[in-house]
């Protein structure tokens, strides 16, 4: 069975910046449907937006889909998969995090991906959406400190993959390739 990838990018980003298109490359080498698709952002980004983005992807949702989120969008990830009917194989979530983060020009346009806020209470079907997550964070990223990562780590009830000097896992912090986060997909296949 084909591996369907969707990889998500964060706000004021697009689909060819960071690492997202050598990532895609090196899955699609693979034999996996790559799709990195494109959210409006910062113009009309919201949460219902990106949504209607992933919308676009349903018929590849599944058993055999892995979700992975870059900033802003973990938190779309997250709730994507909160709404899923049926289970999907993985979620990969870097310098994620879930609530404000304290710099104005990303919370007003973020605000609408926490405004209904997550289920933690019924982590469960969370998890039964999606049994395998991993969450990555730097210890050194310039717009989120580390607890943000140690926080979503903990809802989700795993361990967080601490990347040293990786800044916010973009282009200003050297990120055009991101090797772990392969291996670590590979794993699954």
């Amino acid at each position: 069975m084909t591996v369907n990838i969707i990889i998500c990018h964060g706000a004021y980003g697009r689909p060819n910046e960071n690492w997202y298109f050598w990532l895609g490359s090196e899955l699609a080498k693979s034999g996996c449907n790559v799709f990195i698709p494109r959210f409006p952002t910062p113009e009309n980004q919201s949460l219902e937006n990106w949504l209607k983005v992933l919308e676009k992807y349903e018929n590849y949702f599944g058993s055999n889909t892995i979700l992975i989120g870059h900033s802003i969008s973990c938190a779309l990830v997250l709730k994507k998969i909160e709404s899923l009917k049926h289970p999907i194989k993985a979620a990969f979530l870097v310098a994620g995090f879930i609530g404000g983060i304290g710099i104005e020009k990303f919370d007003a346009i973020n605000s609408s991906f926490f405004a209904q806020g997550f289920d933690w209470k019924n982590i469960r079907k969370i998890r039964k959406n999606c049994s395998h997550f991993e969450v990555f964070h730097s210890d050194n990223d310039t717009y989120l400190p580390i607890e943000k990562g140690e926080e979503l780590a903990k809802k989700l009830g795993v361990k967080l993959t601490l990347v040293r000097g990786a800044g916010h896992f973009n282009e200003k912090s050297g990120y055009r390739k991101f090797p772990l986060l392969l291996e670590r997909i590979r794993r699954l296949f």
